[in-house]
């Protein structure tokens, strides 16, 4: 709707100007559903969301182990595919991404409405190509196919695009909703134990912030999943686990897609862990360096009565059954002073730190200060040798033991 003003120029009307008021919604509807077998000729999901053709972008392992499938999914449903590979690696997340992937769809002479990307990859992947498609022609279709732990639960289930830029992580982005999420829990069967311990971290993070049964859950399964390897899908539960994961994200992400709001309980582990996440070395995948972020705000939550030592246990046990780290030897003074002014700028002025009042709520801060967080750090780390001392000595008395039989 467009209204018509007089303009008014030190408090008196002009008629011979004018302005004009623009008011107009934008309505974002896109799907994210859980399919089994969603490379398998006769599953239909995958191609009643395609036009007539697709440019279907890869990383190199997907194209490794699923290139012929995805290939012969499209010959199968008649959809001509174009198929091109790029790099998944964190330091590859840059605007050049973007342009390969933008030249790609240029050569593929897409249609700009009823033609379709298909991305099938990591979180990383997934960034490039969300804003790739946001760009190109000012907007075209893609549908997500997440085939990472992380992309099922996180990376693939919101509309955020982005590339980083110099030492800031997702510096450069949008806002661009695909079509659909298509979730495969099968894919998980592929990935190596240290990728399904990174997406479980972000799997914690709703649990802690919004989900107590969640983190029940998780505690049951943490066992049975060391003792499978990581293997998701042998743990009897794996479909609850996602699904409350990826509802518990949706329902924080539905009413505040463009982050109007920026007090997000989702923010949990993200004030301090994009620094740590770039300068690491050796390097963290980025559910390490939350889960890292995680540790030292549940002992800040913990420090400030808002957690019970009780609460504070769970938490920090279930990390580190989880296999996740609870501290890194890069977490110092600098590099967390330089995190939370980052924090503040990108949240607009405050902290607005989420910190844990119980097992599956949180309140917000905007008071930490340098000293409080240093302490913390030094407790964190404390923490995390007595557990490790704790599973070394549980260790050494079940070899005793077995020496002894």
């Amino acid at each position: 709707m467009v209204e018509i003003f007089k303009s008014e120029i030190d408090g008196e009307s002009s008629p011979s100007r004018a302005r004009w008021r623009v008011s107009a919604d934008h309505r974002i509807e896109y799907d994210v559903e859980m399919v089994e077998n969603v490379l398998e000729p006769d599953n239909r999901a995958l191609a009643v969301r395609c036009g007539g053709r697709v440019l279907a972008v890869v990383d190199h392992t997907v194209e490794e182990l699923y290139g012929s499938l995805i290939r012969a999914y499209f010959a199968h449903h008649g959809i001509p595919v174009s198929v091109i590979v790029v790099p998944a690696e964190e330091h590859t997340k840059e605007l050049s991404s973007v342009v390969t992937v933008a030249d790609a769809m240029a050569d593929a002479g897409l249609l700009r409405r009823s033609e379709t990307v298909v991305v099938f990859g990591g979180g990383v992947v997934m960034d490039v190509v969300g804003l790739a498609a946001n760009l190109f022609r000012r907007g075209v279709p893609y549908v997500r196919v997440p085939t990472t732990l992380i992309g099922l639960v996180d990376a693939g289930v919101g509309v955020k695009t982005g590339v980083n830029r110099g030492k800031h992580k997702n510096r450069l982005g949008t806002y661009f909703a695909p079509t659909a999420t298509l979730v495969d829990p099968l894919f998980l069967a592929s990935l190596p134990p240290r990728h399904i311990r990174n997406g479980l971290a972000e799997i914690v993070k709703i649990a802690l912030v919004k989900d107590a049964e969640l983190l029940s859950l998780l505690e049951s399964a943490a066992d049975p999943l060391r003792n499978a390897s990581y293997a998701l899908t042998a743990v009897d539960t794996h479909e609850e686990i996602l699904a409350r994961a990826i509802g518990g994200m949706l329902s924080e992400l539905e009413p505040n897609l463009h982050e109007t709001d920026l007090e997000r309980i989702v923010d949990f582990g993200h004030t301090f862990s994009p620094s740590l996440e770039l300068i690491a070395d050796p390097p963290l995948l980025h559910g390490e360096a939350v889960a890292v972020d995680m540790a030292l705000c549940v002992e800040l939550s913990l420090r400030r009565g808002l957690l019970t030592e009780f609460e504070a246990r769970r938490a920090f046990n279930l990390l580190f059954r989880l296999g996740l780290p609870l501290t890194n030897r890069m977490f110092e003074a600098n590099l967390l002073e330089q995190a939370l002014d980052d924090t503040i700028k990108h949240r607009d002025g405050l902290q607005r730190v989420p910190l844990l009042t119980g097992i599956g709520r949180a309140t917000f801060v905007n008071d930490l200060t340098s000293e409080e967080v240093a302490v913390a750090v030094a407790s964190t780390r404390a923490m995390g040798q007595a557990l490790e001392g704790s599973e070394l000595e549980m260790s050494l008395g079940m070899e005793q033991g077995l020496a002894r039989g």
